[in-house]
């Protein structure tokens, strides 16, 4: 889908999350000038960009990591909380994340893994859900393992599973492909895609992975910390 039709798209659907007049500065280095980001229910937004360019800076402000230094953000329309333990319950319950480098807990199985997340919201009976992922992203014969037993493929489905956990409606991935062969980054994206049409999650991924840039329902170049033309 080219920019323009998906411009004319998010006019007539409802808005998931919108960024207004974001900046970030580091020092004296402006990192984010200014910006605007607007995403829809259940689409698929890639954001691109040199190294420095600000990506990841942005993943982290749209999902509450880190703050801006002006503008707001919103979430169904209503502004993220500003307490640090109020962010902390909103990102628990209503957002998941998927990092380059997994971060999986080395001491605790797959399973324990994906249900950390329900564990800290004190989630009932998350288990089972954990291990419907689990069957849904092909790692239910891993569960049992640790980390360090698993392929990088396998770890990657075990943080895929645990974003999703507590059903989030949007999911916030930084490089997720990066450590990926060609052929795990495919079916990677492949899922993921899945995941967002079957559950309507809207995902935000920074990437520099052509391919998946190319798949997104839209897809924006960052640029000396503003949206390239």
């Amino acid at each position: 889908m080219n920019s323009r039709n998906s411009s004319l798209l998010l006019k007539s659907m409802s808005s998931l999350l919108k960024a207004k007049g974001i900046t970030k500065s580091f020092g004296d280095i402006l990192v984010l000038k200014n910006l605007n980001f607007e995403l829809i229910k259940g689409e698929f937004v890639a954001i691109t960009g040199a190294s420095g360019s600000g990506k990841s800076t942005l993943l982290h402000i749209l999902g509450g990591l880190d703050k801006p230094d002006s503008g707001i953000i919103e979430f169904n329309n209503k502004a993220y909380p500003k307490k640090t333990r109020e962010v902390e319950l909103f990102r628990n319950k209503h957002l998941g994340f998927v990092f380059q480098f997994h971060h999986l807990l080395p001491e605790f199985s797959a399973l324990e893994n994906i249900c950390m997340p329900g564990y800290i919201g004190k989630k009932d009976n998350i288990e089972n859900y954990a291990k419907q992922l689990a069957e849904e992203f092909g790692i239910s014969h891993r569960l049992s393992h640790l980390p360090s037993e698993l392929s990088g493929g396998e770890q990657q489905r075990v943080a895929m599973a645990r974003a999703l956990v507590q059903k989030p409606k949007l999911l916030l991935a930084d490089e997720p492909s990066g450590n990926l062969d060609s052929k795990r980054s495919k079916e990677l994206f492949n899922l993921l895609d899945q995941v967002r049409k079957s559950k309507n999650i809207g995902i935000v991924v920074v990437t520099h992975n052509e391919s998946w840039a190319s798949k997104a329902d839209r897809t924006l170049n960052l640029k000396d910390g503003k949206w390239e033309a």
